[in-house]
């Protein structure tokens, strides 16, 4: 299964994603791009950035 459809699975099932999520369970280093690639095949997905002391994206199903 390619990272791009574990990924999509994982927000079907979770909801959101974290990179430190994709990184530690789907060895995946580029979650933009995974993203990118599932809104290019029409999943609606959202990205929230974290406001907290360290910034990052939370990407979710909308």
């Amino acid at each position: 299964m390619t990272q791009k459809n574990k990924i999509k699975q994982h927000l079907k099932k979770i909801g959101s994603i974290t990179p430190l999520d994709a990184l530690d369970l789907y060895d995946c280093f580029r979650l933009g791009a995974r993203i990118w690639d599932l809104k290019e095949e029409g999943m609606n997905i959202i990205t929230k950035i974290n406001s907290g002391s360290k910034k990052y994206a939370i990407y979710s199903l909308r």
